[in-house]
């Protein structure tokens, strides 16, 4: 499939993460990577590698075992990079229920 813009690739990235699990496992990778990258120009330079390494191996680890499918990233990574970033944001300010509804998706409510 070949996306042009990222409105166009956001309902297929929204699909590939339907279960809650999944989608929460890729807000930890997003967050544990976002604490990496700020550790890494605070303290030590050498840590920013870990920041793809936690970020990939949460988010690979949901498709793989979680959800059943193969990541999106390994056709789009960068439009899956920045769906990535756009999930995690409407997960952080609790909308991401109301965007799966608006997609056609119904959310299954689940405790963290």
């Amino acid at each position: 499939m070949n996306f042009r813009s990222m409105e166009e690739f956001w309902p297929f990235y929204v699909n590939q993460h339907s279960k809650p699990a999944t989608r929460r496992w890729h807000f930890v990778g997003t967050l544990t990577s976002i604490l990496c990258l700020i550790y890494s120009l605070c303290f030590n330079w050498w840590f920013v590698l870990f920041v793809p390494l936690f970020g990939y191996a949460f988010a690979w680890y949901s498709h793989f075992f979680v959800e059943g499918n193969v990541p999106a990233t390994f056709g789009h990574p960068i439009w899956s990079l920045m769906c990535d970033f756009k999930m995690f944001g409407l997960m952080l300010t609790g909308q991401m229920d109301r965007e799966i509804k608006r997609l056609g998706k119904r959310p299954i409510s689940q405790v963290f």
